[in-house]
């Protein structure tokens, strides 16, 4: 089995929701009409990150987001890993993915575990607790966002469950872009897993961002490269590798959990 995935990178508007949200629909339509199956979005799309305008800006219970999601994939008959947008909700603000299915029903959600201290995350939002298993179009899937990258450890808690792809929106910096391509790369091949993550380019009021939006196959070899470019780069999964990768090297029948505390 043979999927095609759209990396759709692009410049986020700061503080701009309806601008993203236009931008969103545009790279939706593009992408089904080039045959993709699946499109992923980067973190915080809705408003960039716009934190001490949260109260103003964020999407009140995700209802907007999903009501988008809803009509996008029923259009165009596709499935979306919706990157992650800023959410209100009981009072709290999250980070959180949405993921649709063709039919436009939410198939998963995630709000972010693991805040990031150096852009205050840690002062706005509210940690997730929750993992985010998930099947898209018929693929074992999971998802996570940005800094959840630096925490093996909760990668393979999710990833122990079968996962085909491994799915990593974020607004990574440019200064930081080497550290990306290696853990991306570390966690498709302790994972035995396809990695799919999507970043941004452009410029908000502290960092620059480059793209480098990535497709990586479970031994670790890049199979598509965003470069900076403003706009859908395009990866095909042939799932039928992981049998071979996994039956090569079955990691996850030698694990030893039991020594791992």
């Amino acid at each position: 089995m043979k999927i095609k995935v759209a990396l759709a990178q692009f410049n986020i508007q700061f503080a701009d929701p309806d601008k993203n949200q236009q931008r969103v629909a545009e790279l939706t339509s593009i992408a089904a009409k080039a045959g993709a199956d699946v499109i992923v979005f980067p973190e915080m799309w809705n408003i960039g990150y716009a934190l001490n305008q949260l109260d103003r800006l964020a999407d009140d219970g995700g209802r907007t987001t999903t009501k988008l999601f809803y009509r996008l994939a029923r259009q165009y008959q596709i499935s979306i890993v919706g990157g992650s947008v800023a959410v209100k909700e009981g009072g709290h603000f999250y980070n959180r993915t949405l993921i649709v299915d063709p039919l436009g029903q939410v198939v998963g959600k995630y709000d972010k575990v693991h805040l990031f201290r150096l852009m205050n995350e840690h002062r706005y939002l509210t940690a997730g607790n929750q993992e985010n298993y998930f099947r898209s179009v018929g693929v074992p899937s999971a998802s996570f966002i940005c800094y959840d990258l630096r925490f093996p450890e909760w990668i393979r808690t999710v990833a122990r469950h079968g996962s085909a792809v491994l799915y990593f929106p974020a607004e990574w910096p440019a200064v930081r872009i080497p550290q990306w391509t290696t853990m991306l790369k570390a966690r498709a091949i302790e994972n035995q897993a396809f990695v799919v993550a999507v970043n941004r380019v452009g410029d908000d009021p502290d960092n620059h961002y480059n793209g480098h939006s990535l497709a990586i196959d479970p031994l670790g070899n890049v199979i598509a490269d965003a470069g900076e470019n403003d706009g859908i780069t395009y990866a095909e999964l042939d799932l039928t590798q992981l049998a071979t990768v996994r039956g090569a090297i079955p990691v996850f029948v030698d694990r030893r959990p039991d020594l791992y505390k």
